[in-house]
């Protein structure tokens, strides 16, 4: 676990289950269509229940590099905030839809006066996005986010293994953030 201020925020990395998050919101690892699969988007949809996916087919989708929110439904966090990252190609286009999506979800958040939101680590997993660069994508788009917008107290990513938490310390150590 590591913890850090940025501004008037705090950001948090852990290893732990993102359905079990006590945030205002969780971000879901969706795919186009909002519909339950494997990985994180199967896994937030088991446990918010049948509601959800009711939800989800009324909002027609879902862009790469967006976010749509809704209910949390059975979660313990309030709300669910969906974005799908980019399938990784490799193309110059990644880094930016991925960003993109970071930026959506802390949007979404600001405009719903949610002041805690859990991240998994995007695209790393089905989606095959390389976990260095996403780590360091992710990163420094939220710091910058929150340098920018003051009104979230917490970003919290929860991480599926201590592997993937070692890679994202490392990303955020190398980033000289002044606490």
């Amino acid at each position: 676990m590591k913890k850090m201020k940025i501004g008037g925020s705090s950001l948090e990395l852990i290893v732990g289950d993102i359905t079990k998050q006590k945030t205002n919101a969780v971000v879901n690892a969706a795919n186009k269509r909002l519909a339950p699969g494997g990985g994180v988007a199967g896994a937030i949809h088991r446990a918010a229940g049948v509601e959800l996916w009711e939800e989800c087919k009324k909002l027609g989708g879902c862009e790469t590099g967006k976010a749509k929110i809704t209910k949390g439904y059975n979660l313990p966090a309030p709300f669910i905030i969906h974005t799908v990252g980019p399938i990784y190609s490799g193309s110059s286009e990644d880094p930016e839809k991925l960003a993109s999506c970071y930026r959506e979800c802390l949007r979404l958040a600001k405009e719903n006066k949610i002041r805690s939101i859990s991240f998994p680590a995007l695209s790393t997993g089905y989606f095959g996005y390389p976990i260095k660069e996403a780590a360091r994508i992710a990163l420094e788009t939220v710091v910058d986010e929150l340098k920018k917008n003051p009104k979230i107290d917490l970003v919290r990513f929860v991480l599926y293994d201590s592997k993937a938490l070692e890679i994202h310390e490392k990303a955020l150590d190398s980033m000289n953030i002044e606490e």
